[in-house]
């Protein structure tokens, strides 16, 4: 943790303008954005002090949507998806909006309902660098894409992959309506035992295979790391 500076004071806690909420270090944080047309950035709490005039400040790490990030969104990216970056800096705690709780990618797959303060995080970024901490991640599908949480799959009764409907000739409400599920290349199997596909599970870190994503100072990004804490 940084040393404070002179003339302030490490404080335990900062109450938000206009809210009874609490902020402390280890939270994660919405932080008004100069450009308001922007979403607010995302923060952890490091570290609050004030000053002999009560201003607060926050130490704070940053976390990097991926269009913020070298290389930018791609197609797998969820819309709550965050990378927790080596960027730090220091902030008026009266820039904080609100509170927001960045899950794990497993944590985050086992919601019931995603909440507008819920973001997952699965891998850590290098701003300065652009590289990703891990630098593999398991794929699925024909498409060999990472599983990406907004999206429906279904998976193969025999080989045990995991699926995109639109990769299999389905619809997502024909996709909803099956009972069984076998792929193309399992289908020429008379044996299948045939158990009810349950939409509600999700792809692990098992994939059929493991990429290394590639310099993203070539702009040449593919695929993100799957981790879970």
């Amino acid at each position: 943790m940084a040393k404070t500076r002179p003339g302030r004071k490490d404080v335990d806690s900062y109450t938000i303008k206009g809210t009874n909420k609490i902020v402390r270090a280890g939270d994660c944080v919405l932080l008004r954005p100069l450009d308001t047309t922007k979403p607010p950035y995302v923060a952890c709490v490091e570290k609050i002090d004030e000053d002999n005039r009560s201003n607060v400040n926050v130490r704070v790490r940053w976390y990097y949507r991926p269009e913020e990030s070298i290389g930018g969104r791609r197609q797998f990216h969820g819309a709550k998806e965050l990378f927790l970056s080596d960027h730090y800096d220091v902030q008026s705690a009266h820039t904080i909006e609100g509170k927001c709780i960045v899950h794990s990618f497993k944590n985050y797959t086992k919601l019931e309902n995603v909440a507008a303060e819920d973001y997952y995080c699965r891998f850590e970024y290098k701003a300065a660098t652009g590289a990703f901490i891990p630098d593999r991640v398991a794929v699925y599908c024909k498409c060999e894409m990472p599983y990406n949480p907004d999206d429906l799959m279904v998976q193969c009764e025999g080989c045990k992959d995991w699926y995109h409907p639109v990769c299999m000739g389905m619809t997502i409400e024909e996709a909803k309506k099956l009972e069984h599920f076998v792929c193309s290349e399992c289908s020429s199997s008379d044996d299948l035992k045939k158990p009810q596909v349950t939409f509600s599970a999700s792809p692990g870190a098992d994939g059929k295979v493991l990429y290394p994503v590639p310099n993203n100072y070539a702009f040449t990004l593919f695929l993100l790391t799957y981790f879970s804490y």
